[in-house]
C-alpha cells in the first residue's frame, strides 16, 4: 500500500497548491472535489464519487472562523476514501471515522500556524519593496512545506494503518457495525441541518417543506428536484431583475438618479 499512500499524498499537495495559487480559495479542497479524485488514483471511482457527496453533506455546514476550524475536510475525505477502497470496508464505517480523523488533521495544521503567521512582516515588507517574484516563490515553498507535516500524516496512516484498522473493525459486533452505518446517515443530516440554519428564514423555509414532499409523497429522485430547483431559482431571479427594471424607469422619469440602489446590491 505504500505505493498508494505516495500518490494519495502527493495528489494532497497538488490539490493545495493548485488551490491556493491558481484558481481560488476551497475550489478543489472541498470534499466532492478530492473524493472522487482519490477514488479515480485508486482504481474506483465510484466509491469516490459516492464518499465525496456524501462528506460534503457532512463538513459543507462547518465554516471557517476567524482562520479556525474544527476539522480539515481535505484530508478527511483522501483517508476516509481510501481506507474504504484499500480495506474493502463498507463506506458507512469509513464516513463514520471521517470526522475523527479530520480534527486530527487540523491538529497538525493548528500547531504549524504560528510559524506561518510568524512570516507575515517579513512579507509584507517584500510587498513593500515590490518583490512580488520573490514574495510569490516564497510563499509558495513554505504553502508546500506546511501542507507536508499533514501528507507525512497522511502517507503513515494509508500504508500502515489500513490493515490495523480493517483488523479493529473486523473484530466489532455486528450491533456495532450497524451502529457505525445510523451514526454516518446522522452526520449527513446533521451538516445539512447546520447548513440549513445558516440560509433558513421565512422565504426559503417554504421551499423545504416543498422539497420534503416532493421527497416523501411524490417519490421524485435527486435530478427531477435539482431541475425543479433551478428553473424556481432563475423564475425568482427573473421577476426581480423586472421588479428593479421597473424602478429604474420610474426613478429615470421623476428624475431622481438613472440607477435605483436595489440594482447596485443586486448586482454587487
Amino acid at each position: 500500500m505504500v505505493n498508494e499512500a505516495l500518490s494519495i499524498c502527493l495528489a494532497y499537495l497538488i490539490v493545495y497548491v493548485i488551490d491556493a495559487f491558481l484558481l481560488s480559495w476551497q475550489c478543489l479542497t472541498r470534499p466532492i472535489i478530492v473524493g472522487p479524485i482519490a477514488g479515480l488514483i485508486l482504481g474506483d471511482l465510484k466509491t469516490g464519487i459516492i464518499l465525496g457527496a456524501s462528506l460534503e453533506s457532512i463538513f459543507m455546514g462547518i465554516s471557517y472562523i476567524g482562520g479556525s476550524v474544527a476539522s480539515d475536510p481535505t484530508s478527511a475525505t483522501f483517508i476516509s476514501v481510501a481506507f474504504a477502497i484499500l480495506s474493502g470496508q463498507n463506506t458507512e464505517a469509513s464516513m463514520a471515522l471521517a470526522i475523527p480523523i479530520g480534527t486530527l488533521m487540523q491538529s497538525f495544521s493548528g500547531a504549524m500556524m504560528p510559524f506561518w503567521s510568524s512570516l507575515a512582516p517579513y512579507w509584507e515588507k517584500l510587498a513593500a519593496n515590490g518583490k512580488i517574484r520573490q514574495l510569490f516563490s516564497q510563499s509558495l515553498v513554505v504553502s508546500i512545506l506546511m501542507q507536508s507535516v499533514n501528507a507525512v500524516v497522511m502517507f503513515l496512516a494509508i500504508a500502515f494503518g489500513t490493515q490495523g484498522l480493517d483488523a479493529v473493525l473486523a473484530k466489532l459486533p455486528a450491533w456495532a457495525m450497524t451502529g457505525l452505518g445510523a451514526a454516518s446517515g446522522m452526520m449527513i443530516g446533521i451538516g445539512i441541518a447546520i447548513l440549513t440554519s445558516m440560509i433558513w428564514s421565512n422565504t426559503v423555509g417554504v421551499f423545504f417543506f416543498l422539497g420534503y414532499v416532493m421527497v416523501k409523497f411524490m417519490n421524485l429522485s435527486t435530478l427531477p428536484i435539482a431541475v425543479i430547483g433551478v428553473v424556481i431559482a432563475v423564475t425568482i431571479f427573473l421577476q426581480d431583475k423586472d421588479v428593479i427594471d421597473v424602478k429604474n424607469a420610474i426613478m429615470e422619469k421623476l428624475g431622481k438618479g438613472s440607477k435605483s440602489s436595489d440594482e447596485k446590491g443586486f448586482f454587487a
